[in-house]
């Protein structure tokens, strides 16, 4: 079958994947059991770092498994306007960086993703020179670059931030960087992939002290290795990476997405439904399986890569403390308080990662939920039941949590911004759907009264 080109003269419009979402909401009624089987497709955070990761090569790149997002659509509009070119087949993308035509990134792009950022790492690798703006994303924190900046510095990079936009070069003849020994001052994911990417191709050995250890660094590294980079340590706090002058062709799959695999557990959870899912991998799961039993729920792996949730009569309260990897993920904390909302006891949340990301607090408690928050802590009282509601989606993972509020909800649920959710769920409905829920997505202002709920025929692709 014949893929489809992403070309640059599609850089100006069609931004998402649902150009159309932030003018539909999704309609649920609640109180539907679940059961059956759930696919999970590739994980956003591994793919949009990997697709930034394809820069570092002048040969063809083949990525398996990119899940159909609006923030891969807009990482694929950011590569085609610095000269590369990319086919989408399916869940498969070509992608060829052999003529890049520029180093500089469009504002109207980066501004809406902050994965974007990403892109000058290995430009200013391969190029000798970068200048990309500072980025946008969820409004969930500040997420600085100064650990990117500081880091691409060691690397004998000038670096300098000007109106906005952050200007990278590497003085001398061949214009490559240098290898060094990196401390961050915090395990940053971005910081941690952004200059091992960069010191790919750097001139002798780089050592980042103090990096992340999530999964989709440890697949950036061994997307990275493919393509015959020499890296040793990812997954751990010390990542060695000794540079290497070229790399070459790659066919590399995205592993699965541990935070859509997580997010449906508690879809099993919150509805009292045994569902299963795969692929998954556990160990990446970890977490957030140990807080699941914790609660009453059990988790058993049927296979190495399916797991299934046999969800507990009542859900026990329980604490959470949001850390980097292998600490319970930041990227749950919403999806958790939504199942915790309706769990018997008194639940405490500490979001230490992003200081702005409880503001799903509000719409939960619209909903009926008891959540009572003072700095970065919040106190969820379990109740009876929750009630259906006009919510309105603040960030990405706070629409999964109103969704998974929604399937427990009495009534209906009607949930607006959906332009966040399709940021990092790939057909979402669609598969709540398949397991039995009752949803639509439809243009805001439609009645919920008795409405039938027809087959929804999602959303899939890059949509470039």
């Amino acid at each position: 079958m014949e893929g489809k080109a992403i070309t640059p003269a599609q850089n100006s419009s069609n931004l998402s994947a649902s150009p159309e979402s932030d003018e539909e909401v999704l309609q649920i009624w609640g109180r539907q059991p679940l059961k059956g089987h759930v696919k999970i497709s590739g994980a956003k955070n591994s793919a949009l770092v990997v697709m930034a990761g394809t820069l570092l090569c002048p040969d063809d790149c083949r990525l398996r498994n990119v899940p159909g997002l609006a923030d891969v659509a807009r990482m694929g509009q950011i590569l085609s306007a610095v000269g590369v070119k990319l086919e989408q087949n399916g869940d498969v993308l070509e992608i060829n960086a052999s003529h890049l035509i520029d180093a500089q990134a469009p504002y109207e792009l980066v501004s809406q993703l902050r994965a974007s950022f990403f892109i000058i790492g290995p430009l200013l690798a391969r190029l000798g020179f970068a200048k990309v703006p500072l980025p946008g994303g969820c409004a969930i924190g500040a997420r600085p670059v100064e650990l990117h900046v500081r880091g691409l510095q060691a690397l004998g990079a000038e670096v300098h931030i000007d109106h906005g936009t952050v200007h990278a070069y590497v003085k001398g003849p061949n214009r490559r960087l240098k290898g060094a020994k990196i401390y961050l001052d915090y395990p940053s994911v971005g910081a941690t992939e952004t200059l091992m990417m960069a010191a790919t191709l750097a001139e002798g050995e780089t050592v980042l002290e103090n990096a992340a250890q999530e999964p989709e660094v440890i697949d950036l590294a061994n997307f990275c290795r493919a393509m015959g980079a020499k890296i040793q340590g990812a997954g751990t706090n010390t990542i060695v990476i000794s540079g290497v002058p070229r790399l070459h062709a790659v066919d590399y799959s995205i592993i699965p997405d541990r935070i859509e695999a997580g997010t449906f557990l508690i879809a099993g959870a919150i509805t009292h439904s045994e569902i299963s899912l795969s692929p998954v991998i556990p160990d990446h799961l970890t977490a957030v399986i140990a807080k699941l039993q914790a609660m009453g729920a059990k988790i058993i792996a049927e296979s190495p890569d399916i797991l299934r949730i046999i969800p507990g009569q009542t859900h026990s309260a329980t604490d959470i403390e949001t850390l980097p990897y292998p600490g319970f993920p930041t990227d749950m904390q919403a999806q958790f308080m939504a199942l915790l909302t309706l769990s018997e006891g008194n639940s405490i949340i500490k979001e230490t990662v992003f200081e702005n990301r409880l503001r799903h607090v509000a719409e939960l408690n619209r909903m009926g939920a008891d959540i009572r928050v003072k700095g970065n802590v919040a106190v969820v009282r379990g109740v009876s039941r929750l009630s259906g509601a006009p919510v309105i989606a603040t960030d990405l993972r706070a629409s999964a949590a109103l969704v998974l509020a929604g399937l427990a909800a009495n009534g209906v649920t009607t949930i607006s911004s959906l332009q966040h959710l399709d940021r990092g769920y790939e057909q979402l409905e669609v598969k709540l759907q398949k397991l039995g829920a009752n949803l639509r997505r439809v243009k805001e202002g439609t009645d919920a009264a008795n409405a039938p709920v027809p087959v929804i025929t999602g959303r899939s692709g890059l949509n470039c």
